[in-house]
């Protein structure tokens, strides 16, 4: 895959099918950069980060999140398949990585987790509801984790909230699950289903994501996918 050719030309990939029949979405130059822009910035990229990439490329995190943001500005990219086990012996090179929940529960049944540590690590987890357990076992673990919401449409770095100590998580656990208190694009929310636009969105007019969600003060928290 030709990153910087994306960067230029753009780049089509497939949803997962969460909100309707898969499909492919054309990520536009134009839409690539300013998502881009926003992903260095909240997420603290410079061209100094180490980037540890083991989503797969096809995958819109995989690719958008942190990989494009990185080549962009000429930071270090590294990109390997998944491993739980390689994940934990690797993981003090680089400054960050993108995981999905799933990854995160695969990483914490490893023998090495529970004397791992990840200060200076800045750890984006997305692509599925994100469990308290997963953020408060990597915060203790010294990690900088910032739970993000994105789709294939609209993002990666959409949405999200970023916890460097338990005392931040303490400040917004709820009983449902975090989408975030940073916003990077416009958000309305019509019977309890979230729309959002914007630049990072692929579409120019309102779209509607399918997650149904709850504003409590300030925090956004997702409650179900509308069926």
């Amino acid at each position: 895959m030709n990153l910087t050719k994306i960067l230029s030309d753009g780049c089509t990939i497939a949803t997962s099918g969460t909100t309707g029949i898969p499909k492919e979405i054309i990520q536009s130059p134009t839409k690539l950069k300013a998502a881009d822009e926003i992903a260095i910035k909240c997420q603290e990229i410079t061209p100094d980060s180490k980037i540890y990439t083991i989503c797969k490329l096809d995958h819109a995190g995989g690719l958008l999140a942190q990989t494009l943001p990185a080549v962009r500005i000429g930071a270090e990219v590294t990109v390997e398949p998944f491993n739980a086990f390689r994940f934990c012996r690797e993981i003090k090179k680089y400054s960050h990585t993108h995981i999905t929940p799933g990854h995160a529960r695969l990483i914490m049944r490893t023998k090495g987790f529970k004397d791992l540590d990840m200060s200076g690590v800045w750890v984006t987890c997305g692509s599925d509801p994100i469990d308290w357990n997963i953020i408060e076992s990597f915060v203790e673990r010294g990690a900088t984790f910032m739970a993000n919401w994105g789709m294939t449409e609209v993002g990666p770095c959409a949405i999200n909230h970023v916890f460097r100590t338990i005392e931040d998580v303490r400040e917004v656990k709820d009983e449902n699950t975090i989408l975030g208190t940073n916003e990077y694009c416009e958000t309305n929310i019509i019977d309890n289903e979230l729309y959002v636009r914007g630049d990072i969105c692929v579409y120019d007019d309102w779209f509607a994501t399918g997650d149904l969600v709850e504003l409590k003060g300030d925090v956004l928290y997702y409650l179900n996918r509308k069926t």
